[in-house]
């Protein structure tokens, strides 16, 4: 299938309806005339030319990195969720590969975008506070999570420093007027570096919220800025040379066709963009019943083991890593696959820049505004109401719907119901039909150990039921693909995964720790899908999780 030819319908109607001409101009009328006025997309465009503008801040980020150096700070922690933590997870992972240190005496990068108790311990373990610089990011100011994790390492700084010392750890990123400016002010942070009001979170990865902690672990920030400028004015053509329409497009004509699932087949150094496309695409296309599910990190299979809802996007680094044999194989069987061949790992500019036009270009196919995020704040919403209820009764209130347990495994659903955890489960997974989608949701410690333990019953359930899987540690995908989940098209079937914590931290100044912030938030998510009538189930680890997850492996996923 030649998907280019196929989507050029959808390219012909976006030119002769004056997408790109109206996109340049910053009309968010191509979008919808409906939003409120804080959604306007007119008012979210700012991403278009940031590239262009950050171009003059490189020799401040350089010398902002020296300096930070020559004060002796070595690791760099990030706290930040969605938008604020993704691009800098990925250009860690990309630029500064492994457990290592960058090259040239640059800090080593750790970010923190979790209120798992296991994995701020490991990277508290990691570092030493005294030396290291923390990046509070956040374009509203009030996250909860930054907002936590930030008093939890300002005390550990203030035990060996001393109060008056501290502020000098700490640099904020974020819009100018919210409260964590106020906060950074008041207490004596290094500096802060003010966010582009006109910019969504997810679309902020050339902003400073990408660049800071990019120039920290020694990125070449002209390099990455001028492929990003080059592919900008590339997709200022208003004619099929223009590279994001084309995606933007294929996507389009893809979900008008039934086949939704964009599944990324990325090469070994960029595997962790998916991370990062994954919250642009599912939270600016999930809402209004309709949506496109981004599938990262998915293994790829043989052709009979995909149903027709797929569209495949194959990236690959020109003399270093082709699109896999499968690929072949695939296109071979009639699925459609979108090729992209780039040079080299700091092609991450253009990409960036490539997907959020596209993912644009798609939002206007389907008739959304890509640039609100309605259901986001439902979950947190709840986590609200459970942690206020803690403030008050000293306990969270008891999940509702126990069905029963499988050794150390405990079953819950909406409602529970008659029969045990077997009937459960099997009832569950008989629910699942062709266009659905898997998604496991893991409130875990986020390890590649842990990760890889899901993988078998994650494909199991792939090729037995032909349907797309995709895979989130939580909170983290709270603010990344959760606005699909309960936005988006009813067809997510979803496997909550909760652990016993075998420690747990307090935070400073609230009367819940991190535990109990973690359960607040995975019981109000679970709520939450409820609310919205989807299939999910939940299964609770007790005891070791290391045993748990080889118990939930040895399921009967068939």
């Amino acid at each position: 299938m030649d998907v280019e030819q196929e989507a050029k319908p959808v390219v012909d109607k976006l030119i002769a309806d004056n997408f790109c001409q109206r996109i340049n101009a910053k009309d968010g009328s191509v979008w919808t005339t409906k939003a409120a006025a804080e959604d306007d997309p007119s008012k979210w465009l700012g991403w278009m030319d940031i590239a262009e503008q950050m171009q003059s801040k490189i020799a401040d980020l350089n010398q902002f990195a020296q300096d930070v150096m020559d004060a002796g700070y070595v690791d760099a922690v990030l706290l930040g969720m969605g938008g604020s933590s993704l691009a800098p997870e990925v250009m860690r992972r990309s630029f500064a590969p492994g457990d290592g240190y960058p090259t040239d005496g640059y800090l080593r990068l750790h970010v923190l975008d979790t209120t798992d108790p296991g994995m701020i311990l490991e990277v508290e373990s990691k570092i030493d506070p005294a030396h290291t610089l923390f990046i509070v990011s956040s374009k509203s100011g009030g996250t909860i999570e930054p907002n936590s994790l930030y008093a939890y390492f300002r005390s550990k700084v203030e035990q060996i420093v001393g109060a008056e010392n501290a502020g000098k750890n700490f640099v904020a990123v974020t819009d100018p007027g919210t409260s964590l400016e106020k906060l950074a002010s008041e207490q004596g942070f290094r500096k802060v570096f003010h966010g582009e009001p006109t910019i969504g979170g997810r679309y902020s990865a050339l902003s400073y919220f990408g660049l800071v902690p990019a120039a920290l672990i020694g990125v070449d920030l002209s390099d990455l800025l001028e492929r990003a400028q080059v592919m900008a004015r590339m997709c200022h053509n208003c004619d099929e040379h223009n590279d994001g329409l084309k995606l933007g497009a294929v996507m389009g004509w893809a979900w008008q066709h039934g086949r939704d699932k964009v599944t990324l087949v990325l090469p070994p150094p960029l595997a962790s963009f998916g991370l990062w496309a994954e919250q642009l695409i599912a939270e600016s296309t999930g809402k209004e019943g309709k949506g496109i599910v981004p599938v990262a990190g998915e293994p790829l299979g043989n052709s009979d083991d995909y149903g027709n809802d797929r569209l495949f996007v194959c990236i690959g680094i020109k003399g270093l890593y082709d699109c896999p044999p499968q690929i072949a194989a695939l296109e071979q069987a009639g699925q459609p696959v979108y090729h992209i061949n780039v040079d080299g790992v700091y092609a991450l500019g253009a990409e960036f820049f490539r997907w959020e036009y596209a993912t644009a270009v798609a939002g206007a196919v389907l008739g959304i505004n890509a640039f609100d995020q309605p259901n986001v704040t439902e979950s947190k919403n709840n986590t609200s109401a459970l942690l206020k209820e803690f403030k008050a009764n000293g306990s969270l209130p008891a999940e509702q719907g126990e069905v029963g347990s499988i050794g150390s495994l405990t079953f819950y659903t909406e409602g529970g119901q008659t029969g045990d955890a077997h009937d459960a489960l099997r009832s569950f997974l008989t629910s699942i039909k062709p266009g659905d989608y898997i998604c496991w949701q893991a409130y875990i410690p986020y390890t590649d150990a842990n990760e890889a333990a899901l993988d078998e019953p994650r494909v199991k359930l792939r090729d037995r039921y032909k349907v797309a899987t995709t895979f989130g540690f939580g909170p983290r995908f709270l603010h990344s693909t959760g606005q699909l989940h309960k936005g988006g098209a009813n067809n997510g079937v979803f496997i909550q995964i909760t652990a016993d914590n075998p420690q747990d931290l307090a935070i400073p100044g609230q009367p819940y720790s991190f535990g109990v912030l973690k359960q607040a938030q995975s019981q109000g998510d679970f709520e939450s899908l409820n609310t919205h009538g989807r299939r999910a189930i939940h299964i609770h680890i007790k005891g070791d999780l290391h045993d748990g997850l080889t118990a939930l492996r040895g399921l009967n996923w068939d």
